[in-house]
């Protein structure tokens, strides 16, 4: 199942207790992000000075990039309690309105997932967020009036994978809009180093350097990747992370230099060697690699697309010489490559 492998963006339930251990507090040992952080760092000294509570914050991008590690962070760095759920927990107004009642003065609430939020339930944010208040309807029938409650003043903090899906109403209701890019290896070396402080791992400068490369540019895979490699090295090393030990474990545990599963390398070779680089539609495609449609868009394309392994055309899904590349392959004499498959050699800073 998607959910099971190891390069997955999404969480997986039995990491919530460490992902929690891991997690920087402070705004200065969140790594990446840099543009980011420069922003909200001066918007939360702005509030703090003022005291008022810090504008009503969205951010969007791929799963396990640290939206809500960013959502903890802007709790302990305003001095405030971070309240967190979801937007599939909150299915009726009234979830939604018990939490903002029992709101304090300058609390997060902290919804992941907010673009899952039924329209009845995000009908009643709109005054939560606009005027810190909510309408309540009381009895039925002829004797129904509405009541206005009075909120503290609160911050919203909203994370969703798909902006797209977000409603204009709501999107426009958020003072501060982020996307949180994929994080070059660099970043990720720092990610590793402090997770492998923190866990007690020993690791050697050039294993932290091979598994960030094969990290998906993602945190939380890095993350993932640095435990299992760390139970490899257990039991076949001494405990001790070196170079040779890490390509080792990688190699064991199915994740390529690229950072390929199972999966991405299917998806990449069936359109290499069955559709001669493409194009191909996804239906197709879906049908050869025996997938889901959905579940191929949803989670194996973006980081395909992101790393440039593969474009979409008017005709479909392609492979892009990089692709070809990577598995030692020439394309096809009668293989067209758009202008845009022309970009530089994923990795790279050209």
């Amino acid at each position: 199942m998607t959910h099971d492998r190891i390069t997955t963006g999404q969480a997986i339930e039995d990491e919530q207790g460490i992902e929690g251990s891991l997690r920087p507090r402070r705004l200065s040992d969140y790594v990446g992000q840099d543009r980011m952080k420069a922003s909200l760092r001066i918007c939360m000294e702005a509030a703090l000075r003022r005291g008022e509570p810090l504008d009503h914050a969205i951010f969007y991008g791929p799963p396990g990039l640290g939206k809500t590690t960013i959502a903890h962070v802007i709790a302990h760095e305003m001095g405030s309690r971070l309240r967190a759920t979801s937007g599939l927990a909150l299915a009726h107004a009234g979830d939604l309105a018990a939490i903002l009642a029992n709101l304090q003065p300058g609390e997060i609430l902290f919804i992941d997932e907010i673009h899952r939020l039924p329209s009845a339930v995000e009908e009643t944010l709109y005054p939560a967020m606009e005027d810190y208040q909510i309408d309540l309807v009381i009895g039925q029938g002829p004797a129904t009036r509405t009541m206005k409650l009075p909120l503290p003043p609160f911050t919203l903090v909203g994370a969703t994978t798909k902006a797209g899906s977000l409603t204009s109403p709501l999107r426009e209701r958020f003072g501060l809009v982020y996307r949180l890019d994929f994080y070059t290896p660099p970043e990720l070396e720092a990610i590793i180093r402090r997770s492998a402080a923190v866990l007690n791992i020993r690791i050697e400068p050039e294993a932290c350097a091979e598994i960030a490369r094969r990290s998906r540019g993602t945190p939380r895979i890095a993350n993932r990747l640095i435990k299992r490699v760390r139970d490899f090295a257990d039991v076949q090393a001494h405990g001790v992370i070196t170079l040779a030990v890490a390509k080792e474990a990688l190699e064991w545990l199915g994740v390529d230099q690229a950072g390929f599963d199972e999966m991405d390398r299917k998806i990449l070779l069936t359109i290499i060697d069955t559709f001669n680089g493409g194009p191909v539609g996804i239906e197709a495609l879906a049908a050869a690699v025996q997938e889901d449609k959905g579940t191929i868009e949803d989670v194996y394309e973006p980081f395909l697309l992101q790393s440039g392994y593969l474009i979409r055309t008017a005709r479909g899904r392609q492979a892009t010489p990089f692709a070809f590349q990577h598995f030692g392959k020439s394309p096809g004499p009668t293989m067209h490559v758009p202008q845009t498959a022309l970009f530089p050699q994923p990795g790279t800073d050209g």
